[in-house]
């Protein structure tokens, strides 16, 4: 349904968390808007800077080829410095530092918020890749949740946080006692936000890897965490393959956060999925993901 609100002009509500639009889900992340993850080539959704996502869906961006720095040479691995002074103002002015709102008070994080200008601005005026890493997604929030609640799941564990993000739940591993930690995500940007939630937590800066590590040769990882990507089937079907061979050849744990709102929810790894533990979302949480009550942590038993 598409309203006239504000300075948005045009912005899709969803009342319905499984409405589609043409079979893609599609991400608003302000008040009382469906959270889904990705947005939809050709669709004009408004003037605002959250109802204008840039046409690239993270399906193209996961599976493509433009890898920014080669394994085992990321410019953020073992660097307790930022790399880059003018990302760090830019992020340090254009994101807000927050703890409240979500099921981790424990971690401080440097979010987009509706007191950040660019909450409003146009799409096109963002200078940087589509801020995906800016929001605490409900299956990252859970999973974070859980590795506070049971330390002994990362305690002493080689972790792998894969599509980081904001880098919470990599943040949550360090917490718990993972002895060494490897955080992935295409986004050279969200590395580097990775690398500034990591100093508001007084941690140095975790390995982070910005290639596409579904095309590479995997690690003896002991546990790996993904949370809020199963939104696509074909996304789905490269995890899954992916995944079940880390298990199947390492013996690695899998733990997936998600909601249960995935429109691909008749994936076959959903048989897959066994649930560990459902917390109820805060209040903030909801209103920003269209009324949405849980987030869970599953179990992936191939």
């Amino acid at each position: 349904m598409l309203v006239q609100l504000g300075i948005f002009n045009i912005v899709s509500v969803f009342r319905d968390p499984e409405i589609l639009v043409r079979d893609r889900p599609v991400f608003f992340p302000q008040q009382g808007a469906a959270l889904f993850s990705m947005p939809l080539t050709g669709l004009y959704f408004g003037k605002g800077w959250l109802g204008g996502w840039k046409q690239r869906s993270f399906l193209q961006a996961v599976t493509g080829s433009n890898f920014l720095f080669p394994w085992g040479h990321c410019p953020w691995r073992g660097m307790g410095t930022f790399p880059d002074p003018e990302m760090r103002a830019f992020l340090e002015e254009n994101t807000r530092v927050t703890s409240s709102g979500s099921l981790t008070p424990e971690i401080r994080l440097r979010l987009l918020t509706p007191t950040c200008k660019f909450w409003w601005e146009r799409a096109d005026l963002w200078p940087h890749s589509d801020p995906y890493w800016a929001v605490y997604w409900p299956g990252g929030q859970a999973l974070s949740r859980y590795l506070l609640d049971n330390p002994d799941v990362a305690r002493g564990k080689y972790v792998l946080d894969l599509g980081s993000g904001c880098g919470a739940t990599a943040i949550a591993a360090q917490m718990s006692g993972a002895s060494r930690i490897l955080a992935n995500d295409i986004d050279p940007v969200a590395a580097m936000a990775i690398t500034l939630n990591c100093e508001l937590n007084h941690f140095s800066p975790f390995p982070i890897l910005t290639k596409n590590i579904l095309n590479m040769e995997q690690d003896q990882w002991d546990l790996v965490v993904l949370g809020d990507m199963l939104y696509d089937e074909a996304l789905a079907d490269s995890l899954h393959v992916w995944l079940k061979k880390c298990v199947r050849t390492f013996g690695t744990q899998v733990l997936i956060g998600d909601p249960g709102r995935s429109p691909c929810s008749g994936h076959n790894i959903w048989r897959e999925l066994h649930k560990v533990v459902e917390y109820s979302l805060p209040e903030a949480t909801r209103q920003q993901n269209n009324g949405l009550t849980t987030s869970s942590v599953w179990d992936f038993q191939p």
